[in-house]
Formats: structure tokens, sequence, C-alpha cells
């Protein structure tokens, strides 16, 4: 059985920080960081079945062409990830009630939808990027035992080799996506490549204001880096969490992002909200195919 102060549920009997229990949720899951987000992903909902908000955690489940549906903001950063992809495994894998794992393993299908900043010259604002790989800067996977099992080593020490590491930041760790969920994305217009989770969104990710960077040269390594004929192609906040628990707990997981920075070029669209509205069309058609 485990714990109270391990596996903490409120009063009705729902998880912790989500509040939510098996019955609320689908195995086919949205992430978004944005609450508002998940309102604009329901409103193409023929049916929404149940709602629930705790802080920035806002759940609605529904149907979008006769598949059920369960959307999850988790609001900003990979600490927030591990609340929620923990919880949501919680819900699925272990009996709320008596407080032990279920003898059959749910596998949950998570697909994040986010924003991004392009870190190649050739990736225009308003493109979409599907993240084959996630590179954590934030160490959370490390805490973990076994995240060795799930990670790209040969990656990761090229990596490490070639920006010369500074031992004082968090050991980056690189895990897949799922490559049944990738598989829905196949077509042109979605790009693929190499996607950084950095662990804020000022100095992690080479902006300085009235800071300087620790590692100042470190984004141009980034752009210039390459493995096994994959190049790094964005800077986001949540996927290498998302990927590396998922594989942990067996589950498929996959980041697509709207590209609405380039790092490179120094271009943004900051009015982007429609283009992110074309790109909830196109993720929502594929996981309903």
């Amino acid at each position: 059985m485990i714990q109270h102060s391990e596996l903490i549920l409120n009063n009705d009997g729902s998880i912790f920080h989500l509040h939510l229990k098996p019955e609320n949720i689908s195995d086919h899951i949205i992430l978004v960081g944005d609450p508002g987000r998940v309102d604009t992903i329901s409103a193409h909902f023929s049916k929404i079945d149940f709602t629930v908000q705790n802080r920035e955690f806002k759940t609605v489940t529904g149907w979008y062409k006769n598949k059920k549906l369960t959307v999850v903001s988790t609001g900003i950063g990979t600490d927030n990830i591990d609340i929620v992809v923990n919880e949501l495994d919680a819900v699925a894998n272990i009996d709320l009630e008596t407080r032990e794992i279920k003898s059959n393993h749910t596998t949950l299908h998570i697909v994040r939808i986010g924003t991004s900043g392009g870190l190649q010259p050739d990736l225009p604002v308003n493109s979409f990027v599907v993240s084959q790989k996630s590179i954590g800067f934030d160490g959370m996977l490390n805490f973990y035992a076994n995240r060795e099992s799930v990670s790209d080593l040969s990656f990761e020490k090229a990596f490490r080799q070639f920006t010369n590491w500074n031992q004082t930041l968090p050991t980056p760790y690189i895990v897949d996506a799922s490559e049944k969920l990738i598989s829905k994305f196949s077509d042109k217009i979605f790009k693929k490549g190499v996607t950084i989770s950095a662990p804020g969104f000022y100095g992690p990710q080479g902006r300085v204001l009235r800071l300087p960077l620790a590692v100042p040269e470190l984004n141009t390594q980034i752009e210039e880096f390459a493995f096994d004929n994959l190049r790094i192609t964005n800077f986001e906040m949540e996927s290498s969490a998302i990927y590396g628990l998922s594989k942990l707990l067996g589950h498929e997981a996959l980041t697509v992002c709207l590209i609405i920075a380039n790092r490179v070029t120094l271009t943004a669209n900051e009015n982007y909200r429609d283009e992110m509205k074309k790109l909830i069309i196109q993720v929502l058609d594929r996981l309903t195919e």
C-alpha cells in the first residue's frame, strides 16, 4: 500500500493537485501550458463530460469526432510536468481507494501542444515542429532511478563533449518521442527535430536583460550541433519531463509546437493565436483518425 504522505488525496478521493478520479479522464490526453488554451481546444468538442480546475491545472474531458479526449493545462515548466504526469499515471494505474498499484497497466497517449522558439534560420515563425527527441536542461529526470534506460546516452555524450558542458549546470538528459505518435504527423506541414526543454525563459534560453550569462556561447553551440543526422530545432520548457516520465511509466508521448519566435533571425509573431488554432485542429484530427 502506498502511504498517505506519498499519495495525497483530497477529501472527495481525487488526486491532490489535479482533482481527478479515474472516471474523469480518457487514455488520450492533450497537455497545454495555458489554462485558456484548454477552453480553445474543448470548444471543438461535441460534448463535454467533465471539467475541473485547481490553480493552473484545468482539465476538460469530452468528445471530438466520436473519440473521448482529455485536455489538461500544466502551467509552465518541468516541475509542473512532474506533478501532472505522475498524477495522471496514478489516476490511471493506482487504485485510489486501496492505494495499491493496479495489476493491469493502462497506457496513456499524451500529446503536448505548445509554443516554442526556433533555433535554426530555415525554421520560420509559424512553423509546426514535432519533437523527435527532447533534451532536458532541467535535471528533473536525474532524480529518478533507471533514467539511463530511457535515455539516448550516445546523443547525450556527444552533446556534452561538443558544448564542453559546464559542470555547474544540471546534467542534460535526452529522451525519444513515441514512434507510434510520431507516425500520425508524417506529412510535410510538420517539421521534425530535437527540442530543448529549459528550466527558465530568460538565462536558461540565452536571453539577457540585466543579468549576464554563465555560458554566453551556449546558444551558438546548440545551433551548430548535429548528431546522427539530427539537429536541435527549438527551445521550450516541458517536453523533456513529459518524454522521460512517460517512458519510465510506460506511456506514449509527443510534443508538437508552434514556432512563435526565431532566435536566429530575430523574428517573432506576437499575434500567434490564429496559427495556434490551426495547429490545434491538425492535432485533433490526427488523434481521432
